[in-house]
């Protein structure tokens, strides 16, 4: 699933801007990320959650897995989404009382590298999260990535725990690794998504600052 969520610090109203609205019940199954995205919102962070595919690529992908893997066509979405955030900046202030927004990145499968990738090319973000993620695809931008990173991998998925212990080596951030005991990739045993939820949003709420007026990108 080529799904991100983008977190807002400091927009205390933000969830009624940001929040992707569904037309149906998603189940927690199909929607990790709609649960971990609420807990983030309980924390007082605001959301965006969005696809980096659209439902016509998705059908072909199932069968090609072509688009999934283009790190850097998922980047490039990301980061424009992120100019998106940006340019909306000015009207969130007067409807949040927010001055600067803090952006940060929550990331799963390959959506995890796109992640990593767009952190390196900008647009100040302030933290990263993979979840069960694939950051090793990020490949030589690790050692270029800047913002505070967590890694969050199941504790029986083996590969993907060495694949993430790689990536972790090649990270000259701020990071941390933590591993989810009998969790597998999507974290549908009981409990495992709480702590996965938990632990991202202590994460952002530790390393998203608002920013000083001198430092904040602009799009």
């Amino acid at each position: 699933m080529n799904e991100v969520c983008a977190v807002i610090r400091d927009c205390p109203n933000s969830s009624n801007i940001w929040r992707r609205r569904w037309t149906d019940e998603i189940s927690l199954k199909k929607r990790p990320h709609q649960y971990v995205a609420r807990v983030i919102r309980e924390a007082g962070i605001g959301t965006l959650l969005f696809d980096l595919l659209t439902a016509e690529e998705e059908a072909v992908d199932m069968y090609t897995r072509r688009l999934s893997f283009d790190i850097d066509l998922l980047a490039d979405r990301l980061v424009d989404a992120t100019k998106w955030i940006n340019e909306e900046r000015r009207r969130l202030k007067y409807q949040t009382g927010a001055q600067h927004l803090s952006v940060g990145y929550f990331g799963a499968s390959t959506g995890a590298a796109a992640a990593l990738v767009a952190a390196r090319l900008g647009e100040s973000i302030g933290a990263v999260v993979s979840r069960g993620g694939r950051p090793d695809l990020a490949g030589d931008v690790l050692p270029l990535v800047a913002p505070p990173t967590l890694l969050i991998v199941g504790g029986a998925d083996g590969l993907v725990i060495e694949l993430n212990k790689e990536a972790f080596a090649s990270l000259r951030c701020k990071k941390e690794m933590k591993i989810v005991p009998g969790a597998t990739r999507l974290f549908e045993e009981h409990g495992a998504l709480e702590q996965v939820a938990r632990l991202a949003a202590e994460w952002f709420k530790e390393h998203l600052q608002a920013q000083p007026r001198a430092s904040a990108a602009s799009g």
